[in-house]
């Protein structure tokens, strides 16, 4: 498996990462790899689930195409729905922007015993928004410093965040979106705001490479995860999430010995 994590504090550019890298694996043995792991997490949630002390958050970010919908239905083919929250993080509503930008993101935090996914998240307050020109340069500046202090608070509160940059190149995305356009049942996923973001390639990978070299803690740390490759994006996706729960090592509660003696 490739290195995915960038050390914190070393700077991130995404030139450095091969986005079709695949580790020489034929697909279906890679496929086969990935049903395995989707076997073991759907044990390793649901005794995070019985245990209720700790939850785990998946952010999933990526260039358009890049296949964060892809990677949450793999995800959601191991793991049984009642551990699961899946949350799609699209331009917020006028409720959601009379609050703090972080506000939205909080109240989705699954609760203690799940595992949640986000389809995007805060990130896209300090990718979209500035590549956009949203909002001023010293507010999306200032959200790195914000965004890390809240990710720490998650994190002291028992919740772990799994960050992966789902990285393609801008030839594959070409491919993508020409395959969406063909594709009646995907038509509907590709507007023109779609390809005007493609013609902003180079700024929204800088805004990526800043929004990843300054959120890229300890605590919560960014994975680059080569997807050029649907199924090699797969693999690596739920091996990451495995460790994260094999490394939690959650536990059943307690059995009382004394309810066998109450059952008549």
């Amino acid at each position: 498996m490739p290195q995915t994590l960038i050390p914190p504090g070393e700077p991130c550019l995404l030139s450095n990462f091969d986005p079709g890298h695949h580790e020489g694996l034929e697909r279906a043995a890679a496929e086969e790899e990935t049903r395995l792991h989707c076997t073991a997490l759907d044990e390793l949630a649901y005794r995070l689930f019985a245990e209720a002390k700790r939850a785990v958050v998946v952010v999933l970010q990526g260039i358009d195409g890049s296949g964060k919908d892809g990677a949450i239905r793999m995800l959601a083919s191991g793991i049984s729905p009642q551990c699961l929250d899946v949350k799609s993080f699209k331009s917020p509503s006028a409720l959601e922007l009379s609050h703090d930008f972080l506000w939205r993101v909080h109240a989705a935090v699954p609760a203690h015993g799940r595992i949640g996914i986000f389809n995007r998240s805060h990130y896209e307050d300090v990718v979209v928004v500035r590549v956009r020109k949203l909002v001023p340069k010293a507010i999306w500046r200032e959200r790195y410093a914000q965004i890390n202090a809240f990710e720490k608070l998650l994190r002291d509160g028992g919740l772990t965040v799994v960050k992966c940059f789902l990285h393609i190149s801008k030839d594959e995305q070409r491919k993508r979106l020409a395959d969406r356009l063909r594709d009646p049942a995907k038509q509907w996923k590709l507007g023109p705001s779609d390809l005007e973001d493609r013609r902003l390639w180079d700024d929204f990978t800088t805004a990526y490479e800043d929004a990843i070299t300054h959120c890229n803690t300890p605590e919560a740390p960014w994975h680059i995860v080569p997807a050029n490759h649907k199924w090699y994006r797969n693999l690596v996706v739920a091996r990451l999430v495995r460790k994260t729960l094999e490394d939690l090592d959650p536990q059943f509660p307690p059995f009382d010995p004394a309810l066998l003696a109450k059952l008549e």
